[in-house]
């Protein structure tokens, strides 16, 4: 391959990372947008489960390390945890947060709020019905008196 051949395809190929980049939202930005939107009240995803706060704060901890989330920021005073992924193949990834709080003396409220970093990105993985899914796998594991697994696999849920 000739100097100038080299040259032409790394001239491509910084452009089209250049232009992939150019509508991704950074983690800083989303978290921001995420706290706004919970200072409002107007947003997110609420599910009420049959936990404690700790044991919900255990199960939303595991959920992230299964869906292999980037950075985790524990707010446990303000009853929050950030995190975030980031682009895989197709998806360019997503920023969440989410809240858990009491919401009587034998359940937990489960609040989330997701941005992904591209609107139109179809494929991001973490958003509040996989986070949901997971969080409810976490629970059966817990029921059923097992401890909550490093890594989900199908037989640590009975599948």
């Amino acid at each position: 391959m000739k100097w100038g051949e080299t040259m032409t395809k790394l001239f491509f190929t910084i452009l089209v990372v250049v232009l992939l980049l150019g509508g991704c939202a950074s983690r800083q930005e989303l978290t921001g947008e995420i706290l706004k939107v919970r200072k409002t009240g107007n947003g997110g995803v609420t599910r009420v489960y049959p936990v404690d706060t700790n044991q919900a704060w255990e199960i939303t901890m595991a959920v992230f390390r299964w869906e292999n989330t980037d950075e985790i920021e524990e707010h446990r005073d303000e009853n929050y945890v950030i995190t975030s992924t980031g682009m895989k193949m197709a998806a360019y990834g997503s920023v969440m947060g989410v809240w858990i709080e009491q919401a009587d003396a034998n359940a937990s409220r489960i609040t989330i709020i997701s941005k992904r970093r591209v609107k139109r990105d179809k494929f991001t993985r973490l958003d509040a019905e996989t986070f949901y899914q997971r969080f409810e796998q976490g629970l059966k594991i817990l029921k059923e008196g097992k401890k909550l697994p490093i890594v989900l696999l199908l037989d640590n849920i009975g599948g």
